[in-house]
């Protein structure tokens, strides 16, 4: 039970860090705009990552640098629009209308929510790297460590999309709206130039 604890935690630590992934997931619950997809895809896509860095495929990334260089330039450029994006929205005063994104494609925002996983040099670091690194210290009981870490990445990925709802009151005021779109994009626009810089 030790690896199953270990994981969970260290998975949790790892994530709940605000970063482009968590505030995309928390906008589309506020909105309740395909969140269980989105959600879904994030836990997926988690795990995946999980067990490829379990499995040590980690130290193959590690070998080949020119992967994370192309992944840190494209991901660079993603979340500038992005952030872009969110403060262009933020110039006007709005609420939350869940019913007015109901009509955006699903396709569109399943682009973005891999964009945002796999376009993220980070997500290769942590995930893949890191956690791999961690898990092989267990052992035989490495994939216990990856089964606690991708239960920790649905637990918070879920939580964050489907809890979002309960803010939704609070949303209904234009001036709160227009802050979190000013605080995603900040946060957008700092994760492109801190992955610029390296």
């Amino acid at each position: 039970m030790a690896p199953l604890l270990a994981g969970l935690l260290t998975g949790l630590s790892l994530i709940v860090a605000i970063g482009a992934q968590n505030a995309f997931v928390l906008r589309q619950g506020l909105t309740r705009h395909h969140v269980g997809v989105v959600v879904a895809i994030c836990a997926l896509s988690d795990a995946l990552l999980i067990v490829v860095g379990v499995s040590g495929v980690g130290a193959l990334v590690q070998e080949h640098p020119v992967v994370l260089t192309v992944a840190r330039w494209a991901g660079a450029a993603y979340l500038a629009a992005y952030g872009l994006r969110s403060l262009w929205s933020a110039r006007r005063a709005q609420v939350l209308d869940p019913l007015e994104s109901r009509g955006r494609g699903r396709g569109r925002v399943v682009t973005t929510t891999l964009a945002l996983t796999f376009l993220n040099p980070h997500v290769y670091l942590d995930t893949v790297l890191m956690l791999g690194s961690i898990a092989n210290q267990y052992a035989d009981g490495r994939w216990w460590f990856a089964t606690g870490a991708v239960v920790g990445s649905v637990v918070w990925f879920s939580a964050l999309g489907l809890g979002a709802r309960a803010a939704a009151p609070l949303l209904g005021r234009p001036g709160t709206w227009r802050v979190l779109d000013v605080v995603i994009g900040v946060v957008m626009l700092l994760l492109a130039v801190r992955l610029v810089l390296g």
